[in-house]
């Protein structure tokens, strides 16, 4: 390499090496795990929102640096500014009686200390971020800042309704928000959720609650393959109207029970509940393919069904544990339209599948040909999930329930549903008798 050439390459290198000094916090990677904490307030004509982020969450700002990498109190005020109208101002939406508001006004942007605790409260909070900033003199890691701000909107009035959207899931990979509303008649409405729910009316009458609901229930069923395959084991092997309604209503029945039963605080609140549920659900699904292959019968489909039902109800109950806070004080509403929706969505799934197994018992296989042939697919499927999801199950530790109050009232409000059980299927077998006698195979 020529002396010319070799002068050119230092030059470039001795270059860059000055631009990556110059701007250090241009360009970062995107965190992990984000913690965003939020107020909503309407006062008079105007909407505050008060929001803390991790300050590394805010991406290709260039806030000024000193030392071995501590912002610079002195001169970042115009960049934290930037960075809440970019990160935040630009990219949560909220609404006024379902029209869109205004971009915001930041009022504030400051950074503070990761152990301070003023977003604690409202007032706390306002008092901070309306207040003096951190003395310039303070070595504070920018990777370690939070940054504050106050974006306030312009209303027609603080009664109105209000929705927000856009959780700022943008800001990393992982990102929990925990956001308060605080409506002019003094109560406090929380909520806290993963990633972007999509659009949350922060104060919901019981109509909202329920057209979200509704479309909750039936997307998860049609969502969930776990459900829809329980489901299609159910009716492989029946294809008539009679059976059908008997087996999917003593479902349904039982969905429902553990469903509000969980909801109301009867189900164990243990890590190792959620992945024991799976692993139930995985085995409903290789019994029931199974009894499919050898012999089943509508006598005894539907209480099977009701049975394995009370295990999916917990399913749902699990799905639904985050969702339910949207519904504001309208729990029985959600918990209804969550099941109606529920409902409306295994009708879509089985006017799919009758038509469809009518089809092909008719014309590609005959009905008992294929009866084993889908239910041995369907038991390779169920054995594969009972086996992943029981590992995942043997790695949780389990520990004996402390005989105090609370386990004692869990025990009686679980006896009382063991006991509502028991009368349905008593009674459901009677009245299978009544409609259907002589008539099974």
């Amino acid at each position: 390499m020529s002396q010319n050439r070799r002068s050119i390459v230092f030059l470039l290198m001795a270059v860059c090496g000055l631009c990556g000094a110059a701007f250090p916090a241009s360009a970062h990677e995107i965190p992990a795990d984000v913690v965003i904490r939020a107020f909503v307030k309407p006062e008079e004509n105007r909407l505050r929102l008060l929001v803390r982020v991790p300050l590394e969450a805010m991406r290709d700002m260039q806030f000024p640096l000193q030392g071995p990498g501590y912002i610079d109190l002195a001169a970042a005020d115009t960049e934290l500014r930037n960075a809440a109208l970019l990160w935040i101002g630009n990219e949560v939406v909220l609404y006024e009686n379902g029209i869109r508001l205004e971009k915001p006004t930041v009022v504030a942007a400051l950074v503070s200390k990761p152990t301070d605790r003023s977003f604690e409260s409202y007032e706390e909070a306002f008092a901070l971020v309306t207040g003096p900033r951190l003395p310039d003199e303070t070595q504070l890691y920018w990777q370690q800042a939070l940054l504050d701000a106050l974006l306030e909107y312009p209303i027609r009035s603080e009664r109105s309704e209000f929705s927000i959207d856009r959780a700022l899931e943008g800001l990393g990979l992982r990102v929990v928000t925990s956001l308060r509303f605080l409506p002019p008649d003094g109560s406090v409405r929380a909520y806290e959720y993963t990633g972007n729910p999509g659009r949350i009316v922060l104060d919901p009458g019981w109509s909202q609650a329920a057209v979200r609901f509704v479309k909750a229930g039936f997307y998860h069923i049609l969502g969930g393959p776990d459900h829809l395959l329980f489901l299609l084991c159910l009716v492989i092997p029946f294809l008539r109207f009679g059976p059908l309604v008997a087996i999917v209503t003593a479902f349904t029945l039982a969905h429902s029970i553990t469903l509000f039963v969980s909801a109301f605080g009867f189900a164990p609140d243990a890590l190792w509940f959620p992945p024991l549920v799976e692993t139930l659900i995985a085995v409903s699904i290789l019994y029931m393919a199974l009894e499919n292959i050898v012999s089943a019968t509508p006598k005894r489909r539907w209480g099977i069904a009701f049975c394995f039902g009370l295990i999916h109800g917990f399913g749902f109950s699990i799905a639904l544990r985050e969702t339910l806070q949207f519904g504001g004080d309208h729990l029985l509403t959600s918990l209804l339209t969550f099941n109606v929706g529920v409902e409306i969505g295994q009708i879509a799934a089985l006017c799919v599948f009758v038509p469809t197994l009518s089809l092909l018992y008719r014309f590609v296989v005959k009905e008992r040909l294929g009866v084993i042939m889908l239910s041995a697919f369907v038991a390779h499927t169920g054995w594969h999930w009972m086996t992943e999801r029981g590992a995942t199950l043997l790695q949780y530790e389990f520990r004996l329930p402390v005989l105090d109050l609370s386990f004692v009232s869990a025990a009686l409000g679980w006896a009382v549903v063991i006991l509502a059980a028991a009368g349905a299927i008593r009674y459901g077998a009677g009245w299978m008798r009544r409609i259907r006698p002589g008539r099974d195979r």
